[in-house]
């Protein structure tokens, strides 16, 4: 069944791509929970017509990854949540935007309102930004505070509460008719459900084993309707052969620098913003 879902979609975005609309997709640059270093920390780039438009997370490795696909800075980053799995990256991001005049300042940085305080304590408050001197960490980038969503490139995004260690502290991050990506998180179905149409692919964190802080395939299998379960695309696993096994239960899982076709987005909402 969740094959079939799969073919219908791959079929409506090549009649797309025919009609010549845009073609957007979403690359998984890495799939791996804290522990799991060499399936790469998670976090995925959003790509329209095969260019980058929006980096997810920016964890340990992640900049280095991006670099080695695409050969520049991203135009646009979103930060999930605090934890140094997801955000350990900056720093190397700030300083490679930093030393080069003409891209300083130049990266959008989205951030809930909440990230904030969070990211200046575990990151930006570091004495002496650049040895140089004269640095200040959020004038690297271009600082865009948010809390409902986003625009960006004519889009406008959806930023939602996730379940995930303290609330407040952790969102995940949808584009209508698009994609979601949940980030680190309990299950969310009345979230989702009210977020994604049948045409969204929601790429959700799920290992096999679930605990207070993340999803279980238990979990899933419990709390979300089969519908939405068709549309899951797992991450944030512990390893190679749990992710076999989350598919042997039925579930499409992520692979580490795998690409994924997505419908179109919807027009923007009259009310975003």
């Amino acid at each position: 069944m969740m094959k079939k879902a799969a073919t219908r979609k791959r079929g409506g975005i090549a009649a797309a791509k025919a009609a010549g609309a845009d073609i957007w997709s979403l690359h998984v640059l890495g799939t791996g929970a804290a522990s799991a270093v060499d399936l790469g920390a998670s976090g995925a780039v959003l790509e329209r017509d095969g260019k980058p438009l929006l980096l997810i997370d920016c964890g340990p490795g992640t900049l280095e990854h991006y670099l080695r696909g695409y050969g520049g800075l991203p135009p646009a980053v979103f930060i999930t949540h605090g934890h140094m799995d997801h955000v350990a990256g900056l720093e190397r991001l700030f300083h490679s935007a930093w030393f080069a005049p003409a891209l300083r300042g130049s990266v959008k940085l989205f951030l809930h309102a909440n990230l904030v305080p969070v990211l200046q304590a575990r990151v930006a408050d570091y004495p002496g930004a650049v040895a140089e001197g004269g640095a200040n960490f959020w004038e690297g980038f271009r600082l865009v505070a948010l809390s409902r969503g986003f625009w960006l490139e004519g889009c406008w995004f959806d930023v939602f509460a996730t379940r995930h260690h303290v609330p407040g502290t952790s969102f995940g991050v949808a584009l209508q008719g698009c994609f979601a990506w949940t980030g680190d998180t309990r299950p969310i179905p009345e979230a989702l459900s009210a977020l994604a149409d049948e045409h969204t692919l929601i790429a959700h964190d799920c290992a096999l084993t679930g605990n207070p802080s993340h999803t279980g395939v238990d979990d899933i299998e419990r709390e979300y309707p089969r519908a939405l379960r068709e549309q899951l695309l797992l991450y944030h696993y512990n390893s190679v052969a749990e992710a076999e096994a989350l598919r042997t239960r039925g579930f499409r899982v992520a692979t580490p620098d795998g690409r994924y076709p997505l419908h179109a987005p919807h027009p923007a909402r009259a009310e975003a913003g």
